[in-house]
Parts: structure tokens; C-alpha cells; sequence
């Protein structure tokens, strides 16, 4: 609906010579009394063309190319709001369209093949995914399912680093390991990595070369066999949680190829970097930051901002139009600087989307536990979905906000009964499947043409409008970049089907009756369908 009325808008606008810079947003009213949807392109347009939004609006209105088959009551409200309220023959022949679209419908232009780049997870391969991870991977891939239902061209991206301290130690960390199988005495420091996960690679580099490499370092071979091992592990991982990734970017290539250098260079040309004491200074501080940051250390080692000024310049080169970042919340006091640093290089930053997920705590009766100590002191994320599975996992990490913490209630997730968000929804999809099973099993022909008119209760208007909202649902998610509005959304269509199931059955013995809640069922299968798509998530069809 919310495209058809864009378009309907899109040429009033034209009729009255006025380009449409801005969106044109069409939202749900507060009050039912106030319409179907409301738009706030008047005031939006008289702000930019210094005119009466008002009366802009009127005038918008009187060029609208009103069809009463389609629009019961179209109204100017309020400062400048154009409210338009339906006619249920409009309602009906969305239904017969959603019908026809099936595994389409949802699906929009709205991204216009812009290119798209979503980076997330990027946890260099130094240890198992821990829940934490799972949260980013889980949102990060939704926010690319919806954009590509909005008609995106999204790659999703994995940004690691294989060298640095941290792989030094995993290296060295898993040599000790390996020395300690040949029975030699070793001084294990507290803060190398622990875990089993260490161990069987030390075990796996024992069997294949028995004692030959007792004298070898830590950057070699002991190294190159951890990364190769946990990466291994950690695709294995995000493939069961249903996340793949078409590019993976290795932080070293900008070392290799000069491209650290190279921004250095830029910066210093565009007079933004500075030398204090040894190390090189970013001035942030022009250009938004709070204060001017190191970008080379003393030591001549580059801090962290360097690199990802470097990469993000990279994503510019490679022709994005727009590039999403999912970090945790870790990242929420650094990822300005990078910003700045993109500015400071003429790059049109606002490309850049960050999205910051908060943390996540495993809760059971109320109390945090821990699901296991094998691989170290955190929950694992293959722990996790081996406890509750994927479907479950999936949903839980999307149905909050990421900017809220994320207690994930074990107890909860283990229920097969309504109180499990995604039991109830699941079930909702099943029951309806079985429906349709049910009906075919009675023998009688409901082919040919619906009666739609015949869908005149209260509840089963509430099912069609809730229904047909689906496409704008995901647009505004996908917008947005809100897809826990989607599980609300779908928790609402179960809720309200479930109420229509109760009060109205759907076969009887009236042929053209059942045809039409019939009809209204398969609708509500496609939109529970499509929904569970987006999210990542199996619809069952029997439970």
C-alpha cells in the first residue's frame, strides 16, 4: 500500500512542478480516527520551499488523483499531515494481489541496486565465537536479508587481522601447549589464551610431527596452524547459525600493499597529522572528535585508528554507496575517530552507517550461568545453539533492540509453549499449514474464483490489514535498520490469526465461505513465510 501511495503522491507532486528531494514517508497515524496512513511531505517540502505547509498540503491534496474505489476519505489534519483512510474493495484487491505475489511479496525496489557493504562479526580468528559474537552475526545478517528485500546489492564483509600481538600469543600460547604434551615443564602466563580449544590444536600439531618441532618459534608453524584451525571453526560456526559471507578482507593486505603509508601521506598533505613526542597525532579534534588521537605510536607500531581509516577508504574505492558497520559496544568511543579521519580525507562519511549492538548475558532461573568451561572462561556460541538451536538463537538475538543489553533467558528459549516468542510464531505458520491440509483431506472443491466480499467480520479485517502492512514493514525496517520491529510485527500477525482462528471457522459448510477464509489463511502462511525468511528462521509446517 505504501508504495502504491507513493507513487500516487510522487505524481501530484509533479502536476504541481515540485521535485521530490525529500522522502516521502507514509507511517501509521496514532489514532485509528486519523486514517490508514499519514505522510508529512508538506511540511517537509514548505520548510525547504519557505512556504505554508498547510496549504502546500492542500494543494497537494486537490492534485491527487483521488479513485473512491480506492480511498474512502483523504484529509489534510494538523499542521500540514495529508491522512488517507481506504475503502475495503481496495483492502480486498491488495489481498488478491498478496495471493499472487506469494514468496514476492515484501520484496521492493526501494534500494535501487545501490551497493551495499555490511561488515560484521570481524573477530580475529584467535578463539571460538562467543555469544557476543552471536549477537552481531544475527543482526548484521538480518540488516542484509532486509536490504536485500528492499532491492539492495549487499555484500556481506568479514574484516579480520591474522597479525599483531594477539596472534603472537595465540601462536606462542598453543607452543607452550605443544610442550607440555612432550612432557617438557612450562610457565603457562595468565594472560596468554587458555581453553581446550589451544589444546587440541597443540594435540593435532603433536600428532602430525611428533617432537621435530620442539625448537620451533611461535610465529611459524604453531601460528599459522591456530589460525587456520579456529578460523575453520569459526565458519563452521556462523554457517550453522545461517551466515555466510561473500568477501573476507585480511587487515595485513594494507600493510602489504602500502596502503597504511599511503594515508599517512594524504593526512600529512592535507596538514591533518602532527609529530609530539615521538609518535603521530591525528587532529580529530577538527573534525568533530573530542580530542586529537594518536595514530602511530612512539614505537612506530599504528594504533588501531590507522588501519581502519586505511579500510574504509578501501570500501570507498571499491564503489559502496553505502557501507553498514556492526560492532559491539566496545567500539562506541573509537569508531568516531574513524569518522573524522575519512572526513579529514574529503570522503563523504555519512556513507558510513555504525550500528553498536550491546552485550549479551545467558540468564536461567533468573541467575547468569555459564553453559560450559571446556573452551575457557566465556559461552560459546556453538554451546549455545547445540543447547537451544538456531532457530531460537536467531530469533532471540534480533527481538530487542540492539541498544538495549540482551538477556537471553535460557529457560524461556527451551519452552515448547506459547510464552516462547518463537514457538508461538512458529506454531501460528504450522497451524496453518495444517488448515490447508485439512481442507484438501475434506474432499471438496474450493478451486476457482474467491468471493473476497464475503470477508466482512471484524476480526478477519483486522487480519487483512494487518497482512497487507507486511511490505511497509519491511521497508521501514530495512530503513531504519531495525529489524527487531519485524518480530514484533510477526508476533502481532500470529496473535491477531490466532484470534481469527478462534472466532471464526474456516471450513464450514458453506463452499464460498470457506474459499474466502481459506484464501485469507494461505495470505497469512505467505506473509508468516516471508517474515520468517527475512529474519533467518524455519516455518514449519508441522510442529
Amino acid at each position: 500500500m505504501k508504495a502504491y501511495l507513493r507513487t500516487v503522491l510522487e505524481e501530484a507532486l509533479r502536476r504541481l512542478g515540485i521535485p521530490a528531494e525529500e522522502p516521502i514517508l507514509l507511517e501509521k497515524p496514532r489514532l485509528p480516527e486519523h486514517g490508514d496512513l499519514t505522510t508529512n511531505i508538506a511540511m517537509l517540502l514548505g520548510k525547504r520551499l519557505k512556504r505554508n505547509p498547510r496549504q502546500l498540503a492542500e494543494q497537494i491534496l486537490q492534485s491527487l488523483p483521488v479513485d473512491s474505489v480506492q480511498f474512502a476519505q483523504v484529509e489534510v489534519a494538523g499542521p500540514g499531515f495529508v491522512n488517507f483512510r481506504f475503502t475495503a474493495a481496495f483492502y480486498l484487491e491488495q489481498l488478491q494481489k498478496l495471493l499472487a505475489q506469494q514468496d514476492r511479496f515484501g520484496k521492493s525496489e526501494l534500494g535501487m541496486g545501490k551497493k551495499t557493504q555490511v561488515e560484521f562479526v570481524s573477530a580475529n580468528p584467535t578463539g571460538p565465537l562467543t555469544v557476543g559474537h552471536g549477537r552481531g552475526a544475527v543482526f548484521g545478517d538480518t540488516v542484509a536479508r532486509l536490504l536485500e528485500w528492499t532491492g539492495y546489492d549487499v555484500t556481506r564483509e568479514y574484516y579480520f587481522n591474522n597479525a599483531g600481538r594477539q596472534m603472537r600469543i595465540l601462536g606462542d600460547s598453543v607452543r607452550l601447549r605443544y610442550l607440555e604434551l612432550l612432557g617438557e615443564p612450562v610457565e603457562f602466563p595468565s594472560d596468554y589464551y587458555q581453553g581446550e580449544y589451544i589444546r587440541e590444536i597443540a594435540r593435532h600439531l603433536k600428532e602430525e610431527y611428533r617432537d621435530s618441532l620442539r625448537n620451533e618459534g611461535a610465529e611459524g608453524v604453531f601460528k599459522a596452524r591456530a589460525e587456520q584451525e579456529i578460523f575453520a571453526d569459526i565458519r563452521q560456526t556462523l554457517k550453522s547459525l545461517g551466515v555466510e559471507f561473500r568477501t573476507y578482507f585480511n587487515e595485513n593486505t594494507l600493510y602489504e600493499e602500502g596502503k597504511i603509508k599511503e594515508v599517512i601521506e594524504d593526512l600529512r598533505l592535507r596538514g591533518v597529522v602532527f609529530d609530539l613526542d615521538g609518535a603521530v597525532w591525528f587532529k580529530a579534534s577538527v573534525f568533530g572528535g573530542e580530542k586529537d588521537k594518536v595514530i602511530v605510536k612512539s614505537s612506530g607500531e599504528p594504533t588501531y585508528r590507522l588501519p581502519d581509516i586505511a579500510y574504509h577508504r578501501e570500501k570507498f574505492r571499491r564503489g559502496y554507496d553505502l557501507m553498514i558497520d556492526v560492532f559491539g559496544a566496545d567500539h562506541v568511543a573509537t569508531y568516531p575517530d574513524v569518522l573524522a579521519g575519512l572526513r579529514s580525507l574529503g570522503l563523504d562519511a555519512d556513507k558510513v552507517k555504525v550500528l553498536i549492538h550491546q552485550f549479551v548475558t545467558i540468564v536461567q532461573d533468573g541467575e547468569v550461568v555459564k553453559m560450559s568451561t571446556r573452551k575457557a572462561n566465556f559461552v560459546t556460541l556453538d554451546e549455545l545453539i547445540a543447547e537451544v538451536g538456531r532457530d531460537v538463537v536467531r530469533y532471540f538475538f534480533i527481538m530487542r533492540s540492539i541498544g538495549s543489553h540482551l538477556n537471553f533467558d535460557l529457560g524461556l528459549a527451551k519452552e515448547q509453549s506459547d510464552e516462547n516468542p518463537v514457538y508461538y510464531l512458529q506454531y501460528a505458520h504450522a497451524r496453518i499449514c495444517s488448515i490447508l491440509r485439512f481442507a484438501e483431506s475434506e474432499g471438496k472443491d474450493y478451486g476457482g474464483p474467491v468471493r473476497f466480499d464475503l470477508l466482512k467480520t471484524a476480526e478477519e479485517g483486522e487480519l487483512i490489514r494487518a497482512l497487507l502492512d507486511f511490505p511497509g514493514i519491511i521497508e521501514s525496517c530495512a530503513l531504519t535498520f531495525e529489524p527487531h520491529r519485524l518480530t514484533e510485527y510477526l508476533h502481532t500477525v500470529a496473535g491477531i490469526f490466532h484470534k481469527f482462528y478462534h472466532l471464526s471457522r474456516v471450513v464450514t459448510e458453506d463452499t464460498e465461505l470457506s474459499k474466502a477464509r481459506l484464501a485469507l489463511c494461505r495470505a497469512s502462511k505467505i506473509v508468516l513465510q516471508n517474515g520468517l525468511t527475512v529474519l533467518g528462521i524455519a516455518a514449519p509446517e508441522q510442529m
